[in-house]
């Protein structure tokens, strides 16, 4: 399972893995119980794990280093039922989030989505964006075609016709 294709859904819990997108929903597969099931986009919004940012201080960070901070970091994991404890920790390993912007429920969520992917042992790692084809410096000039019928000849000139 790849970091790249996981997403969390708004109104239920958990991560899961997108499977097929529809235009009026997505299947996806629970992490936690491997079940598939149809979710509709008229009820729930879908948010890829690689497109989430933190706020911080200074420039937004993507919740993938945050993950990554949280794993490189010897600090055990709060119990997420302990507000306070949460925010300890954060402050410790993350000092410069903004706690204004990042609600106790986001820190909550933080933890209980890196529980999972270490449970499920997913590699937390952004997908390489597709390099892009180079750009032509100059586009080659149209030359006229010339038809085999006109060749050598003077184009004509038309004289619009006269109005009676």
């Amino acid at each position: 399972m790849e970091y790249s294709k996981l997403v969390a859904i708004t109104g239920m819990p958990g991560l899961f893995e997108l499977i097929n997108s529809k235009t009026d929903g997505a299947i996806v597969r629970s992490i936690d119980d491997k079940s598939t099931r149809f979710i509709s986009g008229r009820i729930h919004n879908f948010s890829q794990l690689e497109s989430i940012e933190v706020f911080t201080t200074s420039d937004n960070i993507n919740l993938a280093d945050v993950f990554n901070t949280m794993e490189k970091s010897d600090t055990q994991l709060p119990d997420e039922k302990d507000p306070v404890a949460v925010k300890k920790y954060f402050e410790k390993i993350l000092p410069n989030l903004d706690f204004e912007r990042v609600y106790n429920s986001d820190l909550k969520k933080m933890i209980r989505w890196f529980d999972i992917l270490k449970k499920h042992k997913i590699e937390i790692k952004l997908s390489e964006p597709e390099p892009e084809a180079p750009v032509a410096e100059q586009i080659p000039e149209k030359k006229e075609e010339v038809s085999p019928k006109t060749e050598g000849k003077k184009p004509s000139k038309k004289t619009p016709a006269k109005k009676k």
